[in-house]
């Protein structure tokens, strides 16, 4: 018997109790609700994300297992680790979020339209005036060739989207991100489901129980301070 997916009461921030997730569609949770940043905020904090496309109504997903990335896992072939240290690309982080959610939200080879639509783009670009996501930009002198953003909770970053406009320089934000994160404790960096490409930079994946671990043991306000502490 197929079992229903529950859909959000749009009044209640509750979510299902993320191991109540489909196996098929692995980790399909729930459906609808709206993308408020409180909602969305409350989401991260249990390691649901939503994903949907723009003829659906809002997905939102718990995978079991968990595509992540330990900093210190990063694998970087030679060729790269050479093309870094006499690259001339400078790099920031969160001077041009909002040209980086629009440029990951950009058609990808080989695909039409985008998953990232306007409504999610407007939802964390909320999260990120409230200085709880974020960005890494890299430039080639004032051109913007490469970049990431993603939802920072303390001890985790969840890394959303990253695009290049140049060979290896969505890699070059994310080689900065893996030196930078575990100085200011840091342990994971989510990617949220598998991919050959992941694999190849070293990510792996854990279950949703061990994943969780991560997460923080309570709710904090969305009001507070962001635990980003990069400049």
């Amino acid at each position: 018997m197929t079992r229903k997916v529950p859909w959000l009461d749009p009044s209640s921030l509750e979510f299902p109790d993320p191991h109540t997730a489909l196996k098929l569609p692995n980790g399909l949770l729930a459906v609808g609700g709206d993308l408020t940043v409180e909602r969305l905020w409350q989401a991260y904090h249990l390691g649901i994300f939503p994903w949907y496309s723009d003829e659906q109504p809002i997905l939102w997903w718990s995978p079991d297992p968990r595509m992540v990335l330990v900093p210190q896992q990063l694998r970087s072939n030679r060729s790269l680790r050479k093309a870094v240290r006499r690259s001339e690309l400078q790099l920031t982080t969160d001077h041009a979020f909002s040209e980086v959610l629009r440029a990951c939200a950009g058609p990808r080879a080989g695909t039409s339209g985008t998953w990232l639509s306007s409504d999610m783009q407007a939802a964390y670009l909320q999260l990120y005036q409230l200085g709880h996501a974020h960005s890494v930009e890299v430039w080639d002198h004032s051109n913007l060739v490469g970049g990431l953003y993603g939802v920072a909770l303390p001890g985790i970053f969840f890394g959303e989207s990253m695009f290049s406009r140049q060979p290896n320089a969505s890699k070059f934000a994310l080689a900065w991100l893996c030196d930078t994160l575990p100085r200011h404790g840091y342990q994971l960096i989510d990617c949220q489901v598998a991919s050959a490409h992941l694999h190849s930079l070293g990510a792996s994946e854990i279950s949703r129980e061990l994943f969780m671990q991560y997460l923080p043991k309570s709710l904090i306000p969305i009001s507070c301070t962001s635990s980003w502490p990069v400049q």
